[in-house]
């Protein structure tokens, strides 16, 4: 598998004028954008969020955000809002997927690396991306200067697209952040919820172990990284405390005061073709690096704290 190592920067990162509103762009307002987006606004961020469909601009604007269309084609990065979006934005969230198109397969690249390298406020970009890009380590700790070797076509073009931005900052000066991502979750997506939905399943693996990183950890890293100075490039952002699947269920069925659902032996769960390859990498994920740099302390460090606070919660969704 294609291998990459990537260096610390400098230290420097491009700023902003002090008297200057910083202008969060996010290309997708995700589940894990959004959460972001609320913890910003408060402390007098301008927010704006691209959608894929008309029908979304106004969900967008009821928040107050500002909104433009980008569906990832040529036409919709042409439109004069998001001309404008780009042209004043201070910080960008990408965590649009990467896609089989083009030589790096990401959508914003794809149609967008002019204007946001000529955008003259533009400092920093954070690209969200999953720790999937390591392949798999049979259960050892990893961290950020182990190699990538993605065992599936989904984190090769992860990694490909990780790449691709890193690139993007070498050549414009810009401040390009890496968040690898462990398993998300958080009000609205976790095991609580497929408990009360009646579709958790016990799927019984010996040794497998993953980390997750709840959706409010994920927003404080990413606050932590734009109001910090931070001295890399590439961040893990994963819990404490792997641990094995079934346990998860298990305890959520505890909070909830529900039966725990029956073990199911691995070879007999029938998974989709994307959770078989969850299940085909075993690793521990280091996040020492983050909370050294960056300060990150997580309100939920295991996922025991994430579902004990989620089991009393609602949340909303994504905004595409």
């Amino acid at each position: 598998m294609q291998q990459m190592q990537i260096l610390p920067n400098s230290g420097v990162t491009p700023s902003m004028p002090t008297n200057a509103t910083p202008h969060l762009l996010c290309i997708g307002l995700g589940y894990s954008a959004r959460a972001l987006a609320r913890r910003l606004a408060p402390r007098g961020w301008r927010i704006s969020a691209t959608a894929t469909r008309h029908e979304s601009l106004t969900r967008i604007a009821a928040l107050g955000y500002g909104a433009a269309l980008y569906d990832g084609s040529a036409s919709t990065a042409a439109g004069s809002d998001l001309a404008a979006l780009t042209a004043t934005s201070t910080h960008l969230v990408v965590s649009a997927p990467p896609d089989a198109t083009g030589p790096d397969g990401d959508p914003v690249l794809r149609h967008l690396r002019e204007p946001l390298a000529a955008s003259p406020t533009l400092t920093t970009v954070a690209y969200l991306s999953t720790i999937g890009v390591y392949g798999d380590h049979a259960g050892a700790w990893i961290d950020e200067d182990v190699p990538v070797d993605p065992r599936s076509e989904r984190s090769q073009r992860r990694a490909d697209a990780e790449r691709a931005w890193l690139d993007f900052g070498d050549r414009t000066g810009k401040s390009v952040l890496v968040f690898r991502l462990a398993g998300i979750y958080g009000p609205g997506q976790s095991a609580i919820d497929s408990l009360r939905a009646g579709t958790a399943r016990r799927i019984i693996k010996p040794g497998q172990v993953f980390n997750r990183i709840h959706v409010e950890d994920i927003a404080g890293v990413i606050e932590a990284a734009f109001l910090g100075k931070p001295r890399h490039r590439i961040y893990n952002v994963a819990d404490d405390e792997p641990a094995p699947p079934q346990d998860v269920i298990e305890y959520a069925a505890e909070l909830l005061g529900l039966p725990v659902p029956p073990d199911i032996p691995f070879e007999q769960a029938e998974l989709s073709p994307m959770g078989a390859t969850f299940y085909a990498e075993n690793k521990r994920a280091s996040n020492a690096r983050a909370k050294g740099d960056l300060g990150w302390r997580l309100r939920y460090p295991t996922y025991r704290d994430g579902l004990a606070a989620i089991a009393s919660s609602s949340g909303g969704g994504a905004i595409t």
